[in-house]
């Protein structure tokens, strides 16, 4: 599994806390497409095919953290 960058991270982190692409790029300062292009980026190197997917194999791996 190919590392992620740290915008990588702190995308999926907005990702699993449930915020759009749209909210996610008016927090960081970005376009939509900057976003979306990050989200492909990090399917790909996880290699899943879903925000749901992406999420749990995050966890697992220890790329983020869970709020227990």
């Amino acid at each position: 599994m190919e590392p992620l960058t740290t915008r990588e991270q702190e995308i999926l982190n907005f990702v699993s806390y449930g915020y759009t692409a749209q909210e996610i790029g008016k927090k960081n300062d970005i376009s939509i497409h900057t976003v979306n292009t990050h989200i492909r980026n990090i399917y790909s190197k996880l290699a899943v095919n879903s925000r749901a997917e992406a999420i749990m194999k995050a966890v697992r791996h220890g790329i983020i953290k869970t709020d227990n």
